[in-house]
């Protein structure tokens, strides 16, 4: 796959997958049409197919538009309404992209539907797993959200991680607070500013890395368990209880 870059508002990456050769192109959450139409332009390519994760308005917004504007086929969660999708879809399911195909995964917990896209190695994970993060638990549970995170991390530690926002930084300094003796996130901090100072994307990442650094895929390692235990005030007997109390020490600090 050929993968584009394509930022829109503060924060939002929006990735065009295309193959080599060819001049089509499917868009993976556009919620803003105007800055993929111009991409659209500047690179003569052609939107065919657009790849929606979820349903909030940042990720959806631009449908309609392009829509009006490309014969499309618009592929998005069957768990949820969004306006302008054309063909529900739900884990196991299966989306050929010219030469390429992904293959969709349930992932609730951001919301009740969310879904993510696999295949040749890259992830399309819009706003279930962050680069350093994970999304807020909106509709969904902690445990949903756990499960979803566990399904992600047993896919190949070089599996590409496309998320749909730019919050490295802001990501990597509450995982330095949960665990400030673990070097690989001091590391990934300074690799991370320096691009981001250079006007460059933090994303993607590889699952390997995220597995490193991301405290949201490290519920089981003893010292972040210590970290949320001491934030909770309690003992914590699972993984998953340990997952939930990161993510809402998180939040306290939003």
């Amino acid at each position: 796959m050929k993968i584009h870059c394509v930022p829109a508002f503060d924060d939002n990456y929006i990735w065009l997958i295309g193959s080599e050769g060819s001049r089509s192109v499917a868009a993976v959450d556009p919620g803003d049409a105007q800055p993929v139409l111009e991409y659209l332009q500047q690179h003569a390519l052609r939107l065919e197919t657009i790849l929606i994760t979820h349903h909030h308005y940042d990720h959806t917004g631009g449908i309609e538009e392009l829509a009006a504007r490309f014969p499309l086929t618009v592929y998005g969660p069957a768990a949820e309404t969004i306006r302008g999708v054309t063909q529900p879809v739900r884990e196991g399911d299966h989306i050929p992209l010219g030469n390429n195909t992904l293959q969709v995964i349930d992932t609730p917990g951001h919301t009740r539907g969310h879904v993510c896209y696999h295949g040749h190695g890259a992830l399309f994970c819009g706003d279930t797993l962050f680069t350093a993060g994970c999304g807020r638990l909106f509709e969904g549970t902690a445990e949903q959200m756990y499960d979803s995170l566990a399904k992600i991390a047993a896919l190949p530690d070089d599996t590409l991680i496309y998320c749909a926002h730019e919050y490295t930084l802001d990501n990597l300094a509450f995982a330095q607070v949960a665990e400030p003796d673990n070097a690989d996130i001091q590391a990934r901090k300074q690799e991370a500013r320096a691009l981001r100072e250079r006007g460059l994307p933090t994303v993607p990442s590889t699952l390997a890395l995220e597995k490193k650094t991301n405290p949201f895929l490290r519920s089981d390692v003893a010292t972040l368990s210590a970290a949320a235990e001491s934030f909770s005030g309690h003992a914590l007997g699972s993984p998953a209880e340990v997952f939930a109390a990161v993510r809402h020490w998180k939040d306290t600090l939003d």
